[in-house]
């Protein structure tokens, strides 16, 4: 039996992590750690041992972390050294030449070789690996342009509590709370930089986690990668606008042809013409498929494909594909 160790548990994303795990069966014997504050808590009647120099690390096989970058700083080599593999979801390893980042469909390939700490991407590059990496084995991506729209859940419960409580005093008619999370009122409103601007730079991090990720993943560093990342006021699922264009010529109708036969994508009804699905935030919340509609020429240049990509940030964007990594490396299904 794997004992999975859920670190970060009484978070957003470790509560959809401990959801996945049990859904697949994988919770068995689980161990959960969160920091201080949740000491003496417990989730569905397992404890939450505080993470601190008095954890037990001993005989745990697998970690998940999602407690923040810190956290994996501090902790990650410490599971690892005491014998777990960890599949951290911060950013914390993601540009380690070292570390493996993996997205369960696209490169498992990665995972030979770990070391101990796997690092899974940031979820608006997740889900945008999904759908492009079927195109980029076929033909090639010579450069992308993405602009995405990412709902509030990504920041975390307070930026939930921001929005809802800025919500419920507009429906009121009262004013709304100050933003505290935010650099803006968040609900009906849209804030055009999702993330922070790391000092001397013109993209949040976001965007460059974004650029970078995308070629690591995808093993290119020669695609030109353009982004704009876009915080709106949808509480789960994150959607991307899409323009890819390719080094090869590439019909819509290859396209679609690529993205039904490719793992963790679903398109539209077969009666539906893929320029004119247009799947949602809402339809895509709970659901572990990335969601690929609004697939169509780009009329302005002769190699560009447009598309609307959308999924669940909580579950595929973090914890389920942490959670399919679990099952390649518990399952020995690592390809050679």
């Amino acid at each position: 039996m794997t004992r999975i160790a859920v670190v970060g548990a009484t978070g957003n994303v470790g509560r959809v992590m401990l959801e996945v795990l049990r859904e697949r069966r994988l919770d068995d014997d689980l161990v959960l750690f969160a920091s201080p504050r949740s000491a003496g808590r417990e989730i569905d009647g397992r404890p939450v041992h505080v993470l601190d120099d008095g954890a037990d690390l001993t005989g745990i096989d697998i970690a998940l972390f999602s407690a923040g970058a810190s956290t994996s700083r501090a902790w990650a080599r410490r599971f690892a050294d005491a014998g777990a593999v960890v599949v951290d979801n911060s950013s914390a390893f993601r540009r380690d030449p070292e570390i493996p980042l993996v997205v369960a469909e696209v490169n498992p390939h990665a995972l030979r070789g770990h070391g101990g700490i796997i690092a899974n991407p940031n979820c608006s590059t997740m889900q945008l690996m999904v759908a492009l990496a079927p195109i980029h084995r076929a033909v090639g991506i010579e450069r992308l342009v993405v602009s995405t729209y990412q709902s509030v859940s990504g920041t975390g419960k307070a930026a939930l509590d921001e929005l809802d409580a800025q919500t419920r005093a507009a429906i009121d008619g009262r004013e709304a709370p100050e933003p505290s999370v935010y650099p803006d009122q968040i609900a009906f409103n849209v804030i055009g930089a999702a993330g922070s601007f790391p000092d001397g730079d013109d993209h949040t991090d976001e965007e460059r986690k974004m650029m970078f990720e995308t070629r690591k993943i995808l093993e290119d560093p020669e695609i030109g990668v353009a982004v704009t990342c876009v915080r709106v006021p949808v509480r789960v699922s994150h959607s991307e606008s899409v323009n890819v264009q390719t080094r090869e010529p590439l019909s819509v109708e290859r396209a679609v042809e690529l993205l039904r036969d490719a793992p963790g994508v679903a398109l539209g009804p077969p009666d539906v013409p893929p320029a004119r699905w247009t799947p949602s935030p809402l339809q895509a919340a709970g659901r572990d498929e990335v969601f690929v509609g609004r697939l169509r020429r780009d009329e302005s240049h002769p190699s560009a494909l447009q598309m609307w990509v959308v999924s669940d940030n909580l579950r595929k964007g973090a914890a389920t594909n942490a959670v399919q990594i679990v099952e390649l490396i518990s399952g020995d299904r690592v390809p050679v």
